[in-house]
């Protein structure tokens, strides 16, 4: 079993859902994994218990509206402003 090895993913994950409000099982229907494991899985990405693929993280980032560099950002203040431009946008 994977852990958590100090990347920032989990976090920031949760922090892009929680912004539009979407729950674990909606953003991962949306992301394209099936209805029956979305939740468990997107939870386990959360926890940092499991890594997903880049194509995942790809569509992760695209139902978020968040570059995947957000998804990655080790510093919150970097994050922040990542956050900031896009809205610009």
């Amino acid at each position: 079993m994977k852990t958590n090895d100090g990347s920032p993913f989990p976090t920031r994950l949760k922090q892009a859902r929680t912004r539009l409000g979407l729950s674990q099982k909606q953003l991962g229907i949306m992301a394209g994994m099936d209805r029956f494991v979305a939740s468990a899985r997107m939870n386990q990405y959360e926890r940092g218990v499991h890594t997903p693929d880049f194509k995942t993280v790809v569509a992760l980032s695209g139902v978020l509206k968040v570059p995947t560099a957000f998804l990655f950002c080790i510093e919150d203040e970097l994050a922040e402003k990542i956050l900031n431009w896009i809205e610009l946008d």
